[in-house]
């Protein structure tokens, strides 16, 4: 490939709307193009990127297995409604109709119509198991779409499902594709990963992210530092800590006239945070499906995780009480609320560490009060006691071995185990051995083919571009011609070169588009190709190349066969 015959245009200004560094870069690059608000052209160099993930990914999933297919984007509402999913995927399915006035979406992911065409397919448990994978564009009508690929309203996935007829079959398929996630980035050359997750509106029974490492990571990771247990925040377990002290102090009232917040209130009293409670007021249901007041403790320094909330009896679809309904319940306002003096019958939910605390401090439900020494069992009765909060660096790791750090990460893939949520939904059977039929048990399984790229670009770039790994890279090395025009033995040189590598099977590309060496340079490092090669007359005189690896930080003069023997290497 010759540059001069190539699309590329760089830019030398950081664009004013990008706000990450992958967005910045793939702008600056050239890789990508905005054609409306989550919407973007992939460029040639930018296609050449795509195209390398979806080869890694392909070839994996074939060696895996799985058997690829294609599925239409645009999806019929009945079959949605089957499966309950066209009134509860929510604002982000993207409805359409079409002049016969027939409703119809366009997928953001195809249970549905992978189960629809299983069951037209498929009729006995020896056709099983089998996993059907596609690569195609996706569509999610994100409310804010930001940060270029990384999230857009359309984009590349790679989504597979299988079928199996018990659920032994499914468990070993599961970690099949968990292994074959872990060798797609491994040779895509990421640092990542894998940690247990909820199932969320996907549903199933186990799950599984896969998470590249970077520090501008949407979401937060948790992982022992001295064994192999790591999972999303929202589903790490945060340990019960030992037994409550006994209490020491008195229950008294404490004036805290503007201190509405844990801390405000620790400060002005000259104690540790640890020693607080928040108290945040929830509206839940009780077990005959009413309305009921729930109020949710968690300490002072700690956070309430909203997806364990969600996991507990009648809070399924909780939501935040409103003003009127905390006063009709605790006769006060919010910033002094607590267990306490409540006017009405509540349910109290104690996080763990909450239920540990003695002689701790919460609001007195009176406006401008706090309580100070309260005790449960003498001032309050037992609370009902869950893990409702979320981990922080140091707790105890769950499986016994060490303590939690936290991480940042950029979910790239997804491992399902569903169950058979979908085929029974769908009235999806095939016949058992003994002919009867039965409801197959699914897996799901999805990468995100274009933000890989994106994550790849915040794991990997320094001041002067993308560094991208060697796998993902448009091209392995650049040779670039110092005045071809003006020296044809230098243009002659560089295209025998250019071939030779070729020919060795190595990627190159041949920038001979007669630009200065500065500008030459800077472009070859901000679209990150890992190997340049220079060409010159000076060079040639003495039977070198300059060679520069884009991570180093001098160049290197190589005669042609240590050249050679070093981009093999």
């Amino acid at each position: 490939m010759r540059l001069s015959q190539f699309h590329l245009r760089t830019e030398k200004e950081t664009p004013a709307e990008a706000e990450i560094a992958s967005h910045k870069l793939m702008l600056k690059a050239g890789m990508i193009r905005k054609l409306a608000a989550g919407l973007y052209t992939w460029s040639p160099l930018g296609l050449r990127v795509l195209r390398k993930v979806e080869g890694i990914v392909r070839e994996e999933m074939n060696a895996a297995g799985a058997i690829e297919m294609a599925m239409p984007s645009i999806q019929p509402k009945e079959l949605w409604e089957e499966t309950g999913r066209w009134a509860k995927f929510g604002p982000q399915l993207l409805k359409i109709r079409d002049r016969k006035e027939q409703d119809y979406c366009f997928t953001p992911t195809a249970e549905e119509a992978v189960t629809d065409f299983f069951r037209q397919e498929v009729a006995s448990y020896k056709q099983l198991p089998v996993n059907f994978y596609q690569v195609t564009t996706k569509f999610r009508d994100e409310i804010r779409p930001r940060f270029g690929v990384m999230r857009a309203r359309e984009f590349i996935m790679k989504d597979a499902y299988s079928f199996h007829a018990d659920d032994a079959s499914l468990a070993a398929e599961y970690r099949n594709m968990y292994d074959t996630y872990a060798r797609i980035f491994t040779r895509l050359g990421l640092k990542f990963r894998a940690v247990a997750a909820d199932t969320g509106a996907i549903g199933g029974s186990a799950s599984h992210e896969f998470h590249v490492l970077a520090d501008s990571g949407e979401d937060a990771l948790a992982f022992s530092e001295t064994s192999d247990y790591a999972a999303n925040v929202e589903l790490a377990e945060a340990v019960a800590p030992g037994e409550r002290p006994a209490a020491s102090e008195a229950l008294r009232d404490v004036a805290t006239p503007t201190q509405k917040t844990c801390e405000d209130v620790a400060a002005l009293m000259c104690i540790p945070l640890q020693r607080t409670a928040k108290s945040v007021a929830l509206i839940g249901t009780d077990a005959e499906g009413r309305d009921q007041f729930v109020l949710a403790l968690v300490r002072g320094d700690h956070m309430v995780n909203e997806i364990k909330l969600a996991k507990l009896p009648g809070l399924a679809e909780y939501r935040l009480a409103t003003e009127a309904e905390i006063a009709a319940h605790l006769g006060s306002e919010p910033g002094f609320l607590g267990p306490l003096n409540a006017k009405t019958a509540i349910r109290v939910i104690a996080d763990r560490s909450v239920a540990a605390l003695a002689d701790f401090v919460v609001g007195a439900n009176k406006p401008g009060f706090h309580i100070a020494g309260v005790n449960w069992g003498r001032d309050l009765p037992e609370p009902e006691v869950a893990d409702i909060r979320n981990v922080v660096a140091g707790d105890a790791s769950p499986d016994g071995q060490g303590v939690l750090g936290l991480a940042r990460g950029i979910e790239v893939g997804h491992v399902f185990a569903l169950g058979r949520k979908y085929s029974e939904a769908m009235k999806c059977t095939v016949l058992d051995a003994t002919g009867k039929a039965v409801n197959p048990a699914m897996g799901c399984y999805g990468i995100g083919v274009s933000r890989i790229v994106a994550a790849a670009i915040e794991q990997n770039h320094d001041a002067n571009g993308i560094v991208w790994p060697e796998a993902m890279a448009p091209w392995r090395v650049a040779v670039c011609v110092i005045n071809p025009k003006d020296d044809p033995a230098v243009a002659a040189a560089a295209e025998s070169l250019h071939a030779e590598l070729n020919a060795a099977g190595i990627d190159t590309v041949l920038d001979d588009r007669g630009l200065r060496p500065g500008a030459m340079f800077a472009d070859i490092e901000l679209i990150g190709i890992p190997h340049r090669v220079v060409v010159s007359g000076r060079g040639l005189e003495a039977g070198t190349f300059e060679y520069r690896a884009r991570t180093a930080e001098a160049a290197e003069n190589l005669d042609r066969a240590a050249l050679l023997a070093k981009l093999r290497g």
